[in-house]
């Protein structure tokens, strides 16, 4: 099957960053420092991404990576570079698959490992498009975040995955356990499973099967900056939504409308410059294709992931199921002409 061990190996990869991801959590110490754009960044984003690229380097050596961090900040400061270091180490301790993506092996080969994703992306026949924690501010929160890798060939997304740490296995039962990998390959169906389980054990996805918008549930941003809340308060309200939107950050949106927890996904921009990044939207645009749904912009665009690392031809998003896809989009329009 094609793609099938480029799909073994992101899950390990992201497996893996998603333990780290919770050793973080559990240990109450995000190491949060702000970057250059007034956004914050933790130990777990710099160590998600060593060892995801580290794995990817293990096995793809030549596969560039578009990736959200850089290790300026590490390079400059040697506790923080200490401390993320040790995360990087007792991850790769926690599960038995070192003989197949690699452990790091040094400070110095870490920090090189994290450069590696300062790809500018483009039209290219092969890359991968990494958000090591998606919705950092979620993490810091306690909510929800995602840990998400996905490849690109030529332009379009054939591999996703989306691993979403404090997600519930179960949505209808709060006992079932938090944490789910979410899994896709272009052409293949979308799967899930929870974190710690052997891969064999997804099973497939689907998006809801509604076919009327009255009975939809709306999935959006939790930060107001991210996302028109007022605007998507009027899309409801024109499409007989009655429900409370579910708000939650980061690609487990994407994640929770797959699998049929919620029907539709609307991030309206509240800037007329912001450019989305690929990494934040490349694996759940394949992952909610391929459960049965349909990702456009704003304008009814498919996003275009070849013009770098932003999404500098697309506004916006509207994804959900084909069969209200186009009523949901109609609406969208509808409300954007009234602005």
């Amino acid at each position: 099957m094609a793609y099938e061990k480029e799909r073994r190996i992101a899950e390990l990869a992201v497996e893996r960053a998603c333990r780290l991801t919770k050793i973080v959590s559990d240990s109450h110490q995000t190491g949060s420092v702000s970057k250059s754009d007034h956004s914050p960044v933790t130990v777990a984003d710099f160590g998600a991404q060593a060892v995801i690229i580290g794995a990817l380097q293990k096995i793809y050596p030549t596969d560039p990576v578009v990736g959200e961090e850089d290790s300026s900040i590490l390079r400059g400061d040697r506790a923080l570079r200490e401390r993320v270091y040790s995360l990087v180490q007792e991850s790769s301790k926690l599960d038995c698959v070192s003989d197949e993506i690699g452990s790091i092996e040094s400070e110095s080969r870490m920090l090189d490992l994290i450069d590696w994703g300062k790809f500018e992306g483009g039209a290219v026949s092969r890359m991968w498009a990494l958000d090591p924690v998606d919705g950092t501010k979620g993490f810091l929160r306690g909510g929800q975040f995602a840990v998400c890798l996905a490849l690109i060939v030529d332009g379009q997304v054939v591999v996703g995955v989306i691993g979403c740490p404090n997600l519930l296995v179960d949505p209808k039962d709060e006992t079932s356990g938090k944490g789910v990998i979410f899994s896709t390959i272009k052409g293949e169906g979308a799967y899930c499973r929870p974190i710690g389980s052997s891969l064999s054990a997804a099973s497939r996805i689907h998006m809801s099967s509604l076919t009327n918008t009255t009975s939809a549930s709306f999935c959006e941003s939790v930060e107001a900056g991210h996302s028109s809340h007022g605007q998507q308060a009027r899309i409801a309200e024109l499409l007989g939504i009655s429900k409370p939107s579910v708000r939650m950050d980061s690609q487990a949106k994407y994640a929770s409308i797959a699998r049929g927890d919620g029907d539709i996904y609307l991030r309206l921009p509240v800037s007329a410059t912001y450019e989305e990044k690929i990494w934040d939207h490349a694996s759940g645009d394949l992952l909610v294709a391929e459960a049965g749904g349909i990702v456009t912009d704003m304008h009814g665009k498919r996003l275009d992931f070849t013009k770098g690392r932003t999404l500098k031809e697309n506004k916006g998003i509207v994804a959900a199921s084909k069969a209200v896809h186009a009523k949901v989009l109609e609406v969208v329009q509808q409300v954007l002409a009234e602005q």
